[in-house]
């Protein structure tokens, strides 16, 4: 679907930005109909960043949903949490800011890859990763861009035996925003 009006990005650092950004412009999206919420460099820890920004974006998507296409896209890492503590967390700041849980219809989708983004990227790098261990950054953010753009041009996802279990869970986020794309087991 590429009519949105506009996407949101709510994310920790430029890793995960470009990450999303560059997943988005691959499956169509333009790049001007994008806008990115980044943690500012040395404020906050990213997670908490993101933690407290929820709230704020979800209003305000919300507020604008009912009569422009748009989506939100969160993006935090699971650090040494689980994906679905992490998740509760992100649920339970809706419920203390008055905003309520998600409803299924709505585009919002959270993503959250265990340890952290750079799990996904060596993963979708073919290497063998696991989500314990801390995997180094790549030189330039950037780099990331051929891998997220081989991922991003399927409409289709297998999910095979050693799909990394966070990124199986955005598999499922992923149609929120892509209804048309689907994830297979």
């Amino acid at each position: 679907m590429s009519n949105y009006t506009e996407i949101v990005i709510l994310c920790e650092d430029l890793q995960q930005a470009v990450f999303a950004r560059h997943f988005l412009e691959s499956s169509s999206i333009h790049r001007r109909r994008i806008r990115t919420n980044v943690c500012p460099k040395g404020k906050l820890a990213g997670e908490q960043y993101v933690r407290e920004k929820y709230p704020e974006e979800v209003r305000a998507h919300r507020s604008r949903s009912a009569h422009m296409n748009i989506g939100l896209v969160v993006l935090t890492d699971a650090d040494i949490k689980a994906v679905s503590q992490r998740r509760r967390e992100l649920e339970e700041v809706l419920d203390i800011g008055g905003q309520g849980r998600r409803e299924a219809v709505e585009r919002i989708a959270i993503f959250i890859p265990k340890r952290n983004v750079e799990t996904w990227i060596h993963y979708l790098m073919g290497e063998t990763v696991n989500e314990t261990d801390v995997y180094r950054k790549l030189p330039l953010e950037s780099d990331c861009k051929p891998f997220v753009a081989r991922a991003a041009a399927k409409s289709e996802y297998r999910l095979t035996a050693d799909v990394l279990p966070s990124l199986r869970a955005a598999c499922g986020e992923l149609t929120r925003i892509f209804p048309a794309k689907r994830c297979v087991e």
